[in-house]
């Protein structure tokens, strides 16, 4: 993690859980477990029912609300879809775009994944774009070969004065919700191949400057190492993001690995 150069980010994807009623218990059990001193961007992404009632939960504090997914299209006969501009008319900050689980269950390709991602910032919210390689993709060593070009063909939808608005997540499909994670050290690999294949393609100045996530089973145990990596600049965290105890762990980790008061 470099805060001198990019801020660090923890954003929660609640994925399909909790129902609305019960979005407000979650943050007032949050909100007095978080660090006084704003150490890092918290975002929570949650299913579009939910965002209404978490803006409103979450009034006066310093947590964004994203959303886990959007439509490509702006509007029209597209039954079941949700526009970039409905989520911006409510409020939303961030959206993530490309999850694993959109990739294997809805077929979303990469190049659709950057095509969401240029809609998100056309909309002035954030992307977390995701990249991540299969078990097999590593066994077999191509997991450098696939995360580069997922990278790129996300980013070629992404223009270079837009280009330092992005987040992106580096999830391991193989460490996403099976309990297992990648070592500190196999995400620091991943993370700075990304870093290095935006400089190549974008220059230093803009590869520094965007925040790289990890998103394979962070948890409040492992959260502190993994974000003392240098590339590492915070966490996509999924089952860990339900439990107000365990999130506010690994934000407060953000204050350890850097210094800064946590309390």
């Amino acid at each position: 993690m470099n805060k001198k150069y990019r801020k660090a980010v923890i954003a929660g994807n609640w994925k399909m859980n909790m129902v609305p009623s019960e979005v407000k218990g979650f943050v007032e059990q949050l909100r007095p477990l978080m660090p006084k001193a704003k150490t890092c961007e918290v975002v929570l992404c949650a299913p579009y029912t939910h965002i209404t009632s978490l803006r409103r939960a979450m009034k006066d504090s310093r947590i964004s609300v994203g959303a886990e997914d959007l439509s490509l299209h702006d509007k029209g006969a597209y039954t079941g879809e949700v526009s970039a501009a409905m989520l911006e008319d409510m409020g939303t900050q961030y959206v993530i775009v490309g999850h694993s689980e959109r990739r294997q269950y809805h077929g979303e390709t990469d190049f659709m994944v950057g095509e969401k991602a240029a809609i998100v910032l056309e909309h002035g919210m954030t992307p977390i774009i995701c990249v991540g390689e299969s078990l097999e993709q590593r066994e077999r060593e191509l997991t450098m070969e696939y995360i580069r070009y997922q990278v790129l063909a996300a980013l070629s939808y992404i223009p270079d004065n837009k280009l330092r608005q992005c987040v992106i997540a580096y999830e391991p499909i193989w460490a996403i919700g099976t309990g297992k994670t990648a070592t500190a050290e196999q995400a620091q690999e991943v993370c700075e191949c990304i870093r290095r294949v935006i400089r190549e393609r974008r220059g230093a100045r803009v590869a520094r400057s965007i925040s790289i996530l990890y998103g394979g089973s962070m948890n409040a145990k492992n959260a502190e190492e993994l974000l003392s990596m240098p590339d590492i600049d915070g966490g996509l965290i999924g089952g860990a993001s339900l439990k107000p105890d365990d999130f506010s762990k690994i934000i407060a980790a953000v204050a350890a690995v850097t210094g800064e008061e946590s309390k």
